[in-house]
């Protein structure tokens, strides 16, 4: 099974059939809570930095539904000062990057660019949502399976291994804050290419 296909069977179709709760973009607000406990009892920093993970349609509606993602983040950053971003990766998928440092408005233009898609009837598309963090030891992120309606730790090191030891510390210091993923298969690493730093890069 090659990475593209890992990605769509994890956060794609076979999540969608195997899912037991719907995705519902109102769990993003538990990431209210958590940073501070990711803070306060973790050691880790909010890279102040998030993103929205969704595959594309070739259709004018779908790119209508983008053009409003946009121009709602656009419209809101007067306000808010959340900056944004679409682009995408090389393994064709597309990414809404959003940069806060204020963590209540970060999370809440996730909301607003998620529940777009959703009503517009692309809540299929939408893969997942990131949201990164940093410790002495490198970063590390909180990733929401929108297919399963569940979060997942993923603490990336050199090398494309993983630091397993604390993605279970930050499953058990969570736990209860967010609704955790109890199927391990599920916790699927979202490397960035080569040239990148984040999965969105």
């Amino acid at each position: 099974m090659g990475l593209l296909d890992g990605l769509r069977a994890i956060l794609g179709s076979r999540a969608e059939t195997d899912a037991g709760r719907d995705a519902d973009p109102e769990d993003l607000f538990g990431m209210s809570t958590a940073y501070l406990t990711m803070e306060a009892d973790l050691g880790y920093e909010s890279l102040d930095v998030a993103a929205l993970c969704f595959s594309g349609v070739d259709s004018t509606d779908f790119r209508d539904a983008v053009d409003e993602v946009e121009a709602i983040l656009d419209a809101g950053q007067e306000e808010t000062g959340t900056e944004f971003s679409v682009s995408a990766d090389d393994h064709g998928y597309h990414w809404v990057v959003l940069a806060d440092d204020d963590p209540e408005d970060l999370i809440t233009s996730m909301h607003f660019a998620a529940d777009t898609f959703i009503e517009h009837g692309y809540g299929s598309r939408l893969l997942a949502a990131v949201f990164a963090y940093e410790n002495r030891d490198g970063p590390a992120y909180w990733i929401y399976s929108f297919r399963r309606g569940r979060f997942y730790p993923f603490v990336p090191r050199s090398g494309r291994e993983r630091d397993s030891s604390a993605e279970f510390t930050l499953e058990s210091a969570l736990d209860g804050e967010l609704e955790i993923e109890r199927e391990k298969d599920y916790w699927y690493p979202l490397w960035p290419s080569e040239r990148g730093t984040h999965p969105w890069e």
